[in-house]
């Protein structure tokens, strides 16, 4: 195996796992800042986010800044990412499976709702007073910022840049696992949803699937909680 797979999937790791550190370090030092005696950790969990526009800006900054790295490497390697995320020939059968994931996806993260329950009176609320600006906010960091640009991190660079390396399998299951560490606070959810995600891709052959999967569930939770706030 020549030296630049090597050199790629090191770059590929370096790159998500920053992404990774940046975010869920970001989260972990807001839940550590509300502890309270008495708290468990899904009480601990429940504020890694609390601070809805500082969180979703993270989100967006975090994504945005590392993209032209990952970008560059596509295109270092004569990769094009446009015939990567979308093929005309397959677009309508491609978005169809992506929506379909998102609503699977929605269902899978109803059991996020019953592990809340065993948090007690000292966990965040929730985000049940929203203002316009915070939703505008969710909106771009969580359906489309989120929906996109960590799919070409979590599963278009484990693909392309490690799958020669650790075998594409295995290369989309350890990032898939950066992933779930990413949004640790929703106890594993993040990694069952990706495994879907991961499925859906390799199924398609373009990343549209996940990032339609991905950006819709993000979309359906951000909806729930204008709906039922």
């Amino acid at each position: 195996m020549n030296n630049t797979k090597f050199q790629n999937a090191r770059q590929a790791i370096s790159t998500t796992v920053l992404l990774t550190f940046i975010v869920a370090g970001y989260e972990l030092l807001r839940a550590c800042q509300s502890y309270q005696t008495g708290m468990n950790l899904l009480d601990i969990a429940s504020f890694a986010n609390a601070d809805l526009n500082t969180y979703c800006l993270v989100l967006i900054l975090a994504n945005i800044i590392l993209l032209p790295k990952a970008l560059l490497l596509y295109k270092e390697n004569n990769i094009s990412l446009k015939n990567e995320i979308y093929s005309k020939e397959t677009l309508r059968r491609d978005i169809t499976l992506g929506v379909v994931l998102a609503a699977v996806s929605s269902a899978v993260s109803l059991l996020s709702l019953l592990v809340s329950k065993c948090r007690t009176e000292l966990a965040f609320p929730g985000w049940n007073r929203l203002s316009v600006g915070e939703i505008v906010l969710m909106i771009i960091s969580l359906g489309f910022v989120s929906g996109i640009c960590k799919e070409i991190y979590f599963r278009g660079l484990a693909k392309f840049f490690c799958g020669d390396v650790f075998g594409e399998t295995a290369a989309l299951l350890l990032f898939n696992v950066l992933f779930g560490m990413l949004d640790w606070f929703n106890m594993g959810h993040s990694f069952l949803v990706g495994l879907l995600w991961i499925w859906g891709y390799r199924k398609s052959g373009k990343l549209i699937v996940p990032m339609i999967a991905h950006g819709g569930m993000n979309l359906i939770s951000v909806a729930y909680f204008i709906f039922t706030a």
